[in-house]
């Protein structure tokens, strides 16, 4: 049955994509934030006339009448738990209304073609998405022939991911539109000297110059980078601002890339917003690198910097072609903590090279720098996430030979190769700590009580006495700036994620 509808959606023009509501775009998960994913492409098709709906899942229920007025769905999947929750909508929208276009678009949605196409998809766009998007939509409205638009995947012709500008070369960089996105009060807040402020969340640039091996964006941009019009993304920021925004998440995969550029947009949003805050993601050489540029940053506003350190051993990071070493985060501690921003690290504990010695120092580690409340607890639990096309699975490199004792079948349904460690104690020690970081965040633990939990957990396993509680002792670090919402993009989906859309009954909908 699937085949056939969809042999006819392929080949219908739909006369009505431009009324209102007849196109959905649809976020799953982004971190918390206000879903740029779909704010983005909102603005270029009502650039060019049409007058889309938007649907985020993280904060909204399923919205089935909504979905029954649509023939075109886009779904954003820019984070691998994005594309697991998508998958599930999908299935969602095809229970409510089979005949509906359904594209996947984002980072994670080439890299996943193949199985996207044959088992949900009509479209995927990866890579720059906006301009083949609204591609698609205009030759489906005409009814226009879709086998050859440029960057468009359909069954029987997957292409590889946009990585230039296309299709519409006369259209301009439109403003992401957020009229119809759930306000800023239901996301994430930014915590700070115990008030909590509206955050708003954009992006300057995508893709990036680096080719960490373990990294999604990789397989995608292969080291390139595009950036967004300065006056677009100050627009934005504006309009984020007037709704209530005392903060801006800059979202970008490494804000210093371009950094002349990020410094032009911050001067420029600090000129005309001198008490907004910023925070970024940056790589540890680039803060080493640009350490020039963190006291102004400190001065127009910035408050902390996330930065994917990964690991405190060099072999490990040697394997995921990182770029540092553990001297140079440690160095970078030292620099972040004497401009008074605050280094929030992210990290990958769980590979196959990591033994379980490793783990237990790294609570030591941030014990003694003074990271714990600048580590959310999620961090001790990522394990590594080996997608399709992964460069770890590069065989023309000798590291990733590492991979064949440990590497398993492709899980294509979970978007990822299973793979399991050496030691069989890592394996049991990842499953105790991630059920205890959710039950944690459940019950609102503060991050020291639940890092005493892991640590605890971590020796137990290796048949030692942990040390003494640090939630105990009479002297703590402050708690530093931080985002309310703590999960992180290579995390697992959580149960609570899940559960409402697999519990969810075609009598519901």
């Amino acid at each position: 049955m699937f085949k056939t509808i969809e042999k006819s959606r392929s080949s219908a023009r739909i006369v009505a994509l431009r009324r209102s509501g007849a196109i959905v775009l649809v976020s799953c998960y982004e971190l918390g934030h206000q879903p740029i994913g779909i704010a983005q492409p909102l603005g270029f098709l009502e650039q060019a006339g049409y007058a889309p709906a938007a649907l985020d899942i993280a904060v909204e229920e399923f919205d089935p009448p909504r979905i029954k007025q649509a023939a075109f769905v886009g779904i954003s999947v820019p984070m691998h738990t994005a594309l697991r929750l998508g998958v599930r909508v999908a299935e969602l929208i095809r229970a409510v209304n089979p005949s509906c276009h359904i594209c996947f678009y984002g980072l994670y949605a080439s890299i996943n073609a193949e199985y996207l196409l044959a088992h949900i998809a009509d479209w995927v766009i990866g890579g720059e998405y906006e301009a083949p998007l609204v591609s698609l939509v205009d030759a489906l409205e005409q009814g226009r022939d879709t086998t050859a638009l440029e960057g468009v995947s359909r069954r029987g012709r997957i292409v590889g991911p946009v990585l230039k500008r296309v299709g519409r070369q006369a259209q301009p960089f439109a403003v992401p539109s957020r009229r119809g996105l759930p306000v800023l009060k239901r996301y994430a807040r930014l915590e700070r000297e115990g008030a909590r402020h509206a955050v708003g969340y954009v992006e300057a640039s995508r893709g990036c110059l680096h080719r960490c091996r373990h990294c999604p964006i990789v397989p995608v941009y292969d080291g390139r980078f595009f950036v967004f019009p300065r006056e677009i993304v100050l627009q934005d920021i504006r309009h984020q601002v007037q709704a209530g925004a005392a903060h801006i998440t800059f979202g970008d995969p490494d804000f210093l890339n371009g950094p002349g550029h990020s410094m032009s947009i911050v001067r420029a949003m600090h000129d005309e917003f001198p008490d907004l805050t910023f925070d970024f993601t940056a790589k540890i050489e680039h803060l080493l690198k640009h350490r020039v540029l963190l006291p102004e940053l400190r001065t127009l506003g910035c408050l902390f910097v996330i930065s994917a350190v990964e690991s405190f051993n060099d072999a490990v990071l040697a394997r995921l072609q990182k770029g540092h070493t553990r001297m140079d985060v440690l160095a970078a501690l030292d620099i972040m903590r004497s401009t008074g921003i605050t280094l929030r690290p992210s990290l990958v504990p769980f590979t196959p090279w990591a033994t379980l010695e490793d783990y237990l120092e790294l609570f030591d580690l941030v014990e003694q720098h003074g990271l714990i409340e600048a580590v959310d607890p999620v961090q001790y639990t990522i394990r590594l996430l080996i997608p399709p096309g992964s460069a770890l699975l590069s065989p023309s490199d000798h590291r990733a030979s590492a991979l064949g004792t440990v590497l398993g079948r492709l899980d294509q349904a979970n978007f990822q190769y299973h793979w399991s460690h050496p030691d069989p104690r890592m394996d049991r020690l990842h499953q105790a700590v991630t059920a205890a970081v959710e039950d944690g965040a459940r019950a609102g633990d503060e991050a020291v009580v639940i890092f005493d939990r892991l640590r605890a957990l971590a020796h137990a396993m290796a048949g030692r006495q942990a040390p003494p509680a640090v939630a105990n002792r009479s002297r703590q670090e402050p708690r530093p700036p931080r985002l309310t919402e703590s999960w992180f993009c290579c995390a697992e989906p959580t149960d609570s994620q899940l559960r409402p859309l697999h519990t969810k009954g075609l009598g519901e909908i």
